[in-house]
């Protein structure tokens, strides 16, 4: 019972160490923001994504887009 438990610490100290590392370091930061590393190179097609996206959704505001729902606004 004690062999167990010591196992269970042991593996769950191991999966907590695991995570310690995640997230960009700040010398990594200039790889990332190139523009070929981005999800939408084009700005207008950015726009119109973000503009058909809140339309369909009859969301209000978001990413600065006011009204939704029938897409006028």
């Amino acid at each position: 019972m004690n062999r167990t438990r010591l196992g269970f610490v042991a593996l769950i100290a191991t999966m907590a160490c695991g995570c310690a590392s995640m997230g960009v370091e700040p010398w990594e930061r200039d790889i990332l923001a190139k523009d070929e590393m981005q999800l939408t190179t084009d700005p207008i097609e950015a726009g119109t994504d973000d503009h058909i996206y809140f339309s369909k959704e009859a969301s209000s505001g978001g990413r600065g887009f006011g009204g939704g729902g029938c897409g006028c606004n």
